[in-house]
């Protein structure tokens, strides 16, 4: 596998779109984790309802609603892990036979060999790679979370009960965080897709893929939502 490619298959296009690639997964990234406090992302307006639920859990008796909804969060961490390491036995089971591939290339009039196309969907397999491992140690996280909220004493006047399950929203907004960058990966990985079909076809891609993360986390309904009214959380109505 992979053996006779040699730089002359990928042209500059290639590597711009690559490089293009890779940057907007970074920057878009930073920009949702980081935004500025006049426009707060979906993500950091939602943080401070994972560290609210905690300060609710103290003063909740029985706390099971807690606990179904940590369950559901993980639930689908873990869905999400299973699903990307399905989809890298897919890849690599891919690259095992990539003469179809540059069949398929073939009738579309993509001609380069197969070890190409053995390198295209390599880029595919780093980023559901990564989205497995964001996923995984997502779940552990949410897992870490559970513990720590079962140690909240049910006293809400006891001097470890609002200590804790500060600890435990921080637990939680880190898991989130991991989980997040997971599905960024997996929305990329998707993206990596178009350079199938060539540079210009992983350039537009690329964009289109940007373009719904930041409406998501920028300009989606769900965020006006989240900043429609002052709930002492201080979110400023609109």
């Amino acid at each position: 596998m992979m053996s006779g490619v040699s730089l002359p298959h990928f042209g500059l296009a290639d590597f711009a779109a690559l490089a293009a690639l890779l940057t907007i997964w970074l920057a878009i990234g930073w920009r949702i984790e980081n935004p500025t406090r006049e426009r707060p992302s979906v993500t950091v307006l939602v943080t401070a309802y994972r560290r609210e639920w905690m300060r609710q859990m103290v003063d909740r008796n029985p706390r099971i609603f807690d606990s179904q909804t940590l369950s559901t969060l993980r639930q689908g961490a873990s869905f999400f892990a299973s699903a990307s390491m399905i989809a890298i036995g897919g890849g690599l089971a891919l690259i095992g036979n990539s003469e179809r591939l540059a069949g398929v290339g073939s009738d579309l009039q993509i001609d380069a060999p197969a070890s190409v196309w053995e390198i295209k969907v390599l880029l595919i397999l780093l980023f559901l790679t990564n989205a497995f491992l964001k996923f995984v140690w997502s779940h552990r996280l949410f897992g870490y979370c559970a513990v720590v909220m079962a140690a909240v004493p049910n006293d809400p006047t006891d001097a470890y009960a609002l200590p804790r399950a500060q600890k435990a929203g921080e637990i939680n907004i880190t898991a989130a965080k991991s989980f997040n960058r997971g599905l960024r990966s997996v929305y990329f990985a998707l993206a990596a897709c178009g350079w199938l079909l060539g540079p210009y076809a992983l350039i537009g891609a690329t964009a289109l893929t940007a373009l719904v993360l930041w409406r998501r986390e920028f300009a989606s309904r769900s965020r006006a939502v989240l900043m429609g009214m002052d709930d002492g959380m201080g979110h400023t109505q609109t």
